[in-house]
């Protein structure tokens, strides 16, 4: 059976990630940041109790993914429910500078992964679920 992060895991990412952030990124982070927070997600935290919310910027969160094992950066309409489901694998401090580029240069997140798509992928990656890999 499948056990979602605990928070004790959560506070330590977070924890490994703050001693590597300096100057602007830091100042960032002290602004954003919340106590880790469960949030719910529709599609596919439903069944797992939701996802951790790790930081808030505007009407986007920064969230864990369990089932990928990385954060992402979605947009949310109402405090408490994650507006969309990605499954990137991103360390927290690649999702903090990403929000930050979002804020300093404008325009839209790059490199979201969306939620898995039926069928098979041609390329090296088989789905979304991107801890399989081929051989």
């Amino acid at each position: 059976m499948y056990a979602p992060i605990p928070l004790d895991a959560i506070y330590d990412k977070i924890i490994r990630m703050e001693t590597e952030l300096r100057g602007d990124l830091w100042n960032f982070w002290q602004m954003i940041k919340i106590a880790p927070e469960k949030w719910e997600e529709t599609s596919y935290g439903k069944n797992i109790g939701g996802f951790w919310v790790v930081a808030l910027c505007g009407k986007r969160a920064i969230w864990y993914n369990d089932f990928e094992y990385g954060f992402n950066i979605s947009a949310y309409r109402s405090y408490g429910k994650i507006g969309e489901y990605f499954c990137n694998q991103d360390e927290l401090v690649e999702s903090i500078t990403r929000l930050f580029d979002l804020i300093k240069f404008g325009g839209e997140i790059i490199g979201q992964a969306g939620a898995p798509q039926a069928g098979e992928f041609k390329g090296r990656i088989k789905s979304c679920s991107c801890n399989v890999r081929e051989a």
